[in-house]
């Protein structure tokens, strides 16, 4: 997990380094006749990214289905590298799309990253701390790429004792920032290609030999040589658990496919929903609000980082609808503020949302931010019209609330659809389509927003842009009502694959349970009882999708048997704690 968060912060990195001078950058590019014009081309450059990402992230979530998530994710980390170099070097707007565009098109990390954590976790209790890692890896990227992209765009103007006039930064006076950047996605890229481990086990079982693992593996026995630490051998795990309570059903990923991987053979074999299957029409309607959600969101980062650009209002507003200005701030102060609110975004993410998922469903919490969420894009534009000295006291509330709505509604949706798959064996290819519908619709938010925001200023209506943004977020808010929680929904109701498989894994955690009840707890026999204990927790926590089952979903036969071997799993567990201590 530690190696898959190196992968993932280098991506936020890149995306968020533009935001703080892009509007200066197409000021220097000349293009642009007068601030709605920015606006427009600002849009733009953040859309050519979501639009690319969404014509080709369907493709890359079901070659990761095939292919495995691991050269799914080193080949999105490539591209995003060589966007970044392009686009430093960018001398007109043209160049800027089209590396913006390259980044898209070979980026399908989002949703396979997303199911890699499903593969990776699958006790439900642990869900909400786990699906709360990776928005916490992105804030922690944005942070670092607000804050680079503000400090060292332009560097010969705002260094002038260290950069001078007539060097390459001059010439191009946005490539520092990218440089750096780059250098980030390549140390990711390096490793992934070295530590990252696959996680999908059509993957891992093809035979396919990984030698950047392997080489991974071979530095890493060097330095556990040097440390006085035994060797790793091919196959062998030596990881703690990602994520641990005290509780004796806790296993790491490597624990979980290695006990499942040594387990009786199911008595029959688990049905793969085909693709049409896996689309049910709760996942249908999670995929929809993820768009709108991913729009709304996506429409504030374009909004917002203009409105702190913009010069301060030159007029006094002649009603509640016709005024314009900003806050007239430079790209550091911007950078500044967007690292600031990094901050209280990561706390939020890996303090408040698992607290809270504990104590409210996660369908209860997206609903109750969806029907709200308008009421904060309506009351933004007004801001400017305060006196002075209550303007950043106000903006301050309305981007922290800004900011712990975003922090709670991603990784509640994400939750959402990942418990109403089918199956994980299809999990690859609805993240895959869930990522495309969120790239077009953070590509139609930047640009579709920032053309009405170029319309209002056009008529001095300045608050045109985030009251049109309103009018989406109501349609997420009503979309939830249709909404349904993935533990009231019997297995039979997603479909016959979905039946299946669950009956295949109740049949294998069956055999397990009628093995290891009869076998002595001391010599051999207790050891191998140990074995059959874990792999009896294994599958009765769900190493497949059907962890569901050892929550709410416990119906029907299959499911009876179920909980019977969990049931005897916990006794086998405190057996063997008692002998354990005993020994010592």
């Amino acid at each position: 997990m530690f190696v898959l968060a190196l992968c993932r912060i280098a991506e936020p990195i890149a995306f968020t380094s533009i935001f703080p001078y892009i509007y200066y950058m197409i000021e220097d590019f000349g293009i642009a006749k007068n601030d709605s014009e920015i606006a427009i081309y600002a849009g733009m450059v953040t859309s050519a990214f979501t639009f690319a990402e969404f014509s080709a992230a369907v493709l890359w979530g079901r070659l990761s289905d095939i292919w495995g998530r691991k050269p799914v994710l080193l080949i999105g980390l490539a591209g995003t590298g060589i966007s970044m170099f392009i686009f430093g070097f960018a001398k007109n707007f043209q160049t800027i799309l089209i590396a913006r565009a390259l980044g898209g098109l070979l980026n399908g990390n989002v949703g396979v990253l997303q199911t890699t954590v499903a593969e990776v976790v699958t006790a439900k209790e642990h869900q909400a701390l786990a699906y709360s890692i990776m928005p916490f890896i992105w804030t922690l990227g944005s942070i670092v790429g607000s804050a680079l992209g503000g400090l060292l765009a332009d560097p010969v103007k705002n260094y002038p004792n260290r950069f001078s006039k007539g060097t390459i930064w001059d010439a191009y006076p946005y490539l520092l920032p990218n440089v750096i950047c780059a250098a980030v996605v390549c140390a990711g890229l390096v490793a992934g290609l070295l530590f990252l481990e696959e996680t999908n086990e059509q993957a891992k079982n093809s035979g396919r030999k990984d030698y950047g693992l392997a080489l991974g593996r071979s530095i890493e026995n060097v330095f556990r040589r040097v440390v006085g630490k035994p060797k790793l051998e091919d196959g062998s795990e030596e990881r703690a658990p990602l994520l641990q309570n005290g509780n004796s059903q806790n296993y790491s990923s490597a624990q979980a496919t290695s006990t499942a991987a040594s387990a009786p053979a199911p008595s029959k074999s688990i049905k793969k929903p085909s693709f049409k299957d896996a689309f049910t029409n709760q996942v249908i309607l999670q995929i929809i609000a993820y768009g709108v959600l991913a729009y709304h969101t996506m429409a504030f980062e374009q909004l917002f980082p203009v409105l702190l650009s913009m010069p301060k209002a030159t007029e006094p507003a002649k009603d509640p609808i016709h005024f314009t200005g900003g806050f007239g701030l430079p790209s550091s102060t911007i950078g500044l503020i967007y690292s600031l609110q990094g901050f209280y975004n990561m706390f939020c993410q890996i303090s408040m949302f698992p607290y809270i998922a504990k104590r409210v469903s996660s369908l209860t919490l997206f609903r109750w931010l969806c029907v709200t969420w308008p009421i904060w894009y309506i009351v933004m534009p007004y801001v400017v019209l305060l006196p002075e000295a209550g303007q950043w006291p106000a903006i301050a509330f309305l981007v922290v609330v800004k900011i712990t709505y975003n922090a709670f509604a991603y990784p509640a949706n994400a939750l959402l659809l990942a418990n109403h798959a089918p199956s994980l064996l299809v999990l690859g290819s609805i993240n895959g389509v869930a990522a495309s519908i969120a790239s077009l619709f953070r590509a139609l938010g930047p640009s579709l927003e920032g053309l009405a925001q170029s319309i209002g200023l056009d008529h001095g209506i300045m608050g045109l842009g985030w009251w049109t943004t309103a009018v989406t977020a109501v349609v997420g808010g009503i979309i939830v009502i249709w909404m349904t929680d993935p533990d009231a929904i019997r297995p039979e109701d997603q479909g016959e694959a979905a039946v299946d498989e669950h009956e295949s894994l109740a049949d294998a955690a069956d055999l397990v349970f009628r093995r290891g009840s009869h076998m002595p707890p001391t010599g051999p026999e207790g050891q191998t009882l140990i074995e059959n204990e874990e792999m009896a927790i294994s599958f009765a926590a769900g190493t497949h999708h059907h962890r569901k089952m050892s929550t709410a979903s416990r119906f029907g036969p299959a499911g009876r048997r179920f909980s019977l071997v969990e049931d005897h799993a916990r006794r086998l567990s405190a057996s063997a704690a008692s002998m354990q201590s005993g020994r010592g």
